[in-house]
């Protein structure tokens, strides 16, 4: 399936508000504050946003400390997924049947190279490590992932 009316716009800042529906449609569990959603803009490096009919359909982000650089997040609303997607939540990317995700990721790996970074890291889970791969991203050995909640 294919979409010629999607647009792409490589932002600096996105809306807070508008990102929060965003969020809201994908059933993503994230902050509600629009003031945590605003640092978050803040402190991010590129910032990609798919658009069908003016609407938010998809979203992608990358941040760097000037070394090293990360594909912070890449979603996409599944109904823009193609008939293999299976949760249908979070905007986890399942199957990127029509290639949407897949350009903006593109769009944020290469703003950061040309930035001059000299590794660009991923987060993946389930499906979405196939589509890492599929953009190059590599499995490492030997790391654990940890997570610390930052509020008691």
């Amino acid at each position: 399936m294919t979409y010629d009316d999607i647009t792409y716009e490589t932002m600096s800042k996105a809306d807070p508000g508008e990102l929060h529906d965003f969020y809201e449609r994908q059933q993503h569990p994230t902050t509600g504050s629009r003031e945590k959603l605003k640092r978050m803009m803040d402190n991010t490096y590129c910032f990609v946003a798919a658009r069908r009919n003016g609407q938010i359909i998809g979203i992608a982000r990358g941040v760097t400390d000037g070394l090293w650089g990360r594909l912070a997040e890449c979603k996409l609303d599944p109904a823009y997924q193609g008939p293999a997607c299976v949760t249908k939540t979070d905007g986890r990317i399942e199957h990127d049947e029509a290639g949407i995700a897949r350009r903006m990721a593109q769009m944020v790996i290469d703003a950061l190279r040309t930035y001059g970074v000299e590794r660009i890291d991923a987060l993946a889970y389930g499906t979405e490590v196939d589509f890492c791969e599929e953009l190059g991203f590599k499995k490492m050995r030997g790391l654990v992932p940890l997570e610390l909640k930052a509020t008691v």
